[in-house]
């Protein structure tokens, strides 16, 4: 009795250690499935990649090639043989080492961030299209606000046209001018004339010599935006299209640099400004913000007039807006109609 129940389970046991050795077969077969796919989705990740690379390296020599020296305020001189523009020559203007972006025209596996992209698509002249093909060549999202922002809904464009003479414009949290209506295209610069990816109060009124002309206090003006801006990127302090403006704005901008320094906070406040346009003459406006949604993005930017002389003089400077000279400029320059405009 006793032989018979240890040959039962010396049996039993054999089978439970074959039974083990089967599911640890199954495991490693399992394993070397998961590494076989792994290895081919790398494969196939890599083969993507080098495409993409191609194709980059492709588009930039095209774009490089098409642009004359002159159309970026270099001298032609006269034993130049390259079509368009040298490498060394985009490279500086790029504000990128020379090696480097050779190696970005030789399909090199080498990372490129989304500032260097900006800045290329500045030197190369790209349109809207092009700039869009450039970030989806190299895997990167544009950070602009003409390719980030959701869109301006349908009423909100109605509110903007219904608020002339009254400038107003669609802003979000970092500056970039998202919608506006005729009055405002027209109150401290040609609006329509700026690029989209220029559409930004910070930028225009640290760099562009009519908006900063327009704006009677201009030091208070950029000192009170740079301790309004720190406040706002608190909360988006790893986010590359603040990191890129604030670098921008270093680079173009002494009296940036001063004031972003002081490490001032402003929290957004309505105030009374003075504007002086080259159609109309002084204006005194009344500023305020009136939030689009529960979060602090983007907001409607309102001027109403602070007296009666503003007021007469707002009416004629909608009534500009609409000449034959103004509705071209809008037509030619953006996307949008004689109405309000939207980046987009």
């Amino acid at each position: 009795m006793t032989t018979m129940a240890q040959e039962t389970r010396a049996r039993e046991a054999q089978a439970t250690r074959r039974a083990e050795g089967t599911r640890e077969d199954q495991e490693v077969r399992a394993a070397e499935e998961a590494r076989e796919v792994h290895k081919a989705r790398e494969s196939r990740r890599a083969g993507g990649s080098a495409i993409r690379r191609h194709e980059l390296a492709a588009f930039l020599r095209s774009r490089r090639e098409r642009i004359t020296p002159e159309q970026v305020g270099l001298p032609r001189g006269a034993r130049r043989r390259t079509p368009g523009l040298r490498r060394e020559e985009v490279a500086h203007l790029s504000a990128v080492g020379v090696t480097w972006y050779t190696w970005l025209e030789q399909s090199r596996d080498i990372q490129v961030s989304v500032q260097v992209l900006d800045a290329l698509a500045r030197t190369l002249l790209l349109d809207p299209s092009e700039r869009a093909h450039l970030f989806q060549l190299a895997a990167a999202t544009d950070p602009t606000p003409a390719s980030s922002c959701a869109g301006v809904t349908d009423a909100v464009r109605e509110v903007l046209d219904q608020l002339d003479p009254l400038p107003a414009c669609v802003q979000n949290s970092r500056y970039d001018i998202l919608a506006y209506n005729r009055t405002y295209a027209h109150l401290l610069c040609d609006l329509d004339a700026i690029p989209p990816e220029d559409r930004n109060c910070m930028i225009l009124v640290h760099t562009h010599p009519q908006w900063r002309e327009s704006v009677v206090h201009l030091d208070e003006s950029m000192r009170l935006m740079a301790a309004k801006l720190r406040a706002s990127m608190a909360g988006h302090l790893t986010e590359p299209a603040w990191k890129m403006l604030v670098k921008r704005l270093q680079s173009e901008s002494p009296e940036f640099r001063e004031n972003w320094e002081r490490y001032e906070v402003v929290a957004t406040r309505s105030k009374t400004k003075q504007f002086r346009n080259p159609h109309v003459g002084l204006l005194d406006l009344t500023h305020t913000d009136l939030w689009l949604s529960p979060e602090l993005g983007a907001r409607l930017v309102t001027y109403a007039p602070a007296d009666e002389v503003t007021r007469e003089r707002l009416e004629k400077l909608y009534a500009f807006a609409q000449t034959p000279s103004a509705v071209t400029a809008v037509t030619a320059g953006s996307a949008g109609s004689a109405g309000s405009v939207e980046i987009a």
